[in-house]
């Protein structure tokens, strides 16, 4: 049992408000559709999760996933006796690429397909806002979808995926310094109307720090990025830059 678990950039991402805890936002989330982790089920003697996983297995949003899921639905405990969760790894972490939201989110739309618990996407995005903010768009599968408030209204848009490059420079962005550095800085909540705009005409017509408020604070936090900037617009709270390919 196997899944792609694609990466996304964010054509636009807009700071909108701040409800006290959170950042609201407005932005495009599109599928890269060359560049993806895989999940994997295998059977084996005994329940795990192995990969290439850089961090303590308690922070991973695999396991995080697993828990949200048994801890809503405990019957599905014992369909994971003698399997072995593999997490093969292909997306760059702290990029700005969803790569752990999009590894959760493969991981519940799999269990959810061979195990029969046969959920909606609504409940599965349910438990994937519980993980992470980017977690209910990869639940939707949507190859472009605009997304608001903490990421977990997602509204699918009839739009293809754009072939995109994608580079990815040496350097990680920590998502939580990024945003803290957008508010204590740069804040400056506006409301837009990108929303309303194929994504052809934005990228386009804007520059990449009218597309992403982050880019400023990303820029300051790291400077080496400035060398990266002639690669295109920056996704996310970085650090990869993507461009439409030639």
């Amino acid at each position: 049992m196997k899944i792609k678990a694609h990466a996304k950039v964010n054509i636009f991402l807009k700071i909108v408000g701040h409800d006290g805890m959170y950042h609201l936002i407005k932005s495009r989330f599109m599928k890269v559709k060359d560049l993806y982790d895989e999940i994997e089920i295998v059977e084996a003697e005994k329940f795990n999760i192995v990969g290439d996983i850089n961090c303590v297995l308690r922070e991973n949003t695999v396991f995080k996933a697993y828990v949200e899921l048994t801890t809503a639905y405990p019957d599905i405990k014992k369909w994971f006796i003698g399997k072995e969760i593999r997490i093969h790894k292909n997306i760059p972490e702290m990029a700005g690429l969803g790569g752990g939201s999009s590894d959760a989110a493969a991981f519940l739309r799999l269990v959810n397909e061979k195990s029969g618990l046969n959920l909606d996407t609504k409940e599965l995005m349910e438990i994937g806002k519980k993980i992470g903010s980017d977690v209910p768009f990869f639940i939707t599968d949507a190859e472009v979808a605009d997304v608001y408030g903490r990421g977990d209204i997602v509204e699918v848009r009839d739009e293809k995926a754009l072939d995109l490059e994608v580079f990815t420079p040496p350097i990680e962005c920590s998502t939580k310094d990024v945003y803290n550095a957008y508010r204590m800085n740069f804040f400056n909540p506006q409301d837009t109307d990108f929303d309303k705009k194929e994504t052809l005409e934005l990228l386009q017509n804007y520059k990449p720090a009218e597309l992403n408020d982050l880019l400023k604070p990303a820029l300051m936090l790291y400077p080496d990025l400035y060398k990266y900037q002639h690669l295109g617009y920056f996704s996310g709270s970085g650090s990869s830059f993507f461009n439409l390919k030639k």
